[in-house]
């Protein structure tokens, strides 16, 4: 099972629809959801410090936990560090790389700010692009 923790609007549960081939439009995620072998999360909580522990302990339900980074959002919207918190390992993925302005460095640096190491995946739900060595990652992992 994996968790996708990551800001508003970063693109997790289309994420998780894209991984599934599922073309359902993605509707907001307003609480912690299980579906499919995923554990879908607020972009609230991986905002608002006082719901960390609700994820950090949510994550002991998962093997590994996404970190999600949209290539567009050029703010700062994951703390220094915030991987460490998490008792699983941690991968990045960047999404939206086929937006407009989409800046893959600059996503890559905000989450090796939040304490992110390799590996770092690169993605599109939209086009599909990099969904495939994210998925072969997933399965190596046996996730």
């Amino acid at each position: 099972m994996i968790m996708l923790v990551g800001p508003v609007g970063a693109g997790k549960t289309s994420l998780i629809n894209a991984i599934h081939n599922d073309c359902r439009k993605a509707e907001k995620t307003s609480s912690i959801c299980f579906t499919d072998g995923a554990i879908d999360t607020p972009g609230e909580y991986a905002q608002m410090p006082r719901f960390y522990s609700a994820l950090a302990v949510t994550a002991t339900s998962a093997k590994l936990v996404l970190m999600i980074q949209d290539a567009t959002d050029r703010r700062i919207t994951l703390p220094p560090g915030f991987a460490a918190m998490f008792p699983r390992p941690v991968v990045g993925v960047v999404t939206k790389i086929d937006a407009p302005g989409a800046d893959q460095e600059n996503a890559r640096l905000r989450l090796l700010q939040a304490g992110i190491q390799e590996p770092f995946f690169y993605v599109s739900a939209h086009t599909g692009a990099g969904l495939e060595k994210l998925t072969e990652y997933l399965a190596r992992k046996e996730v």
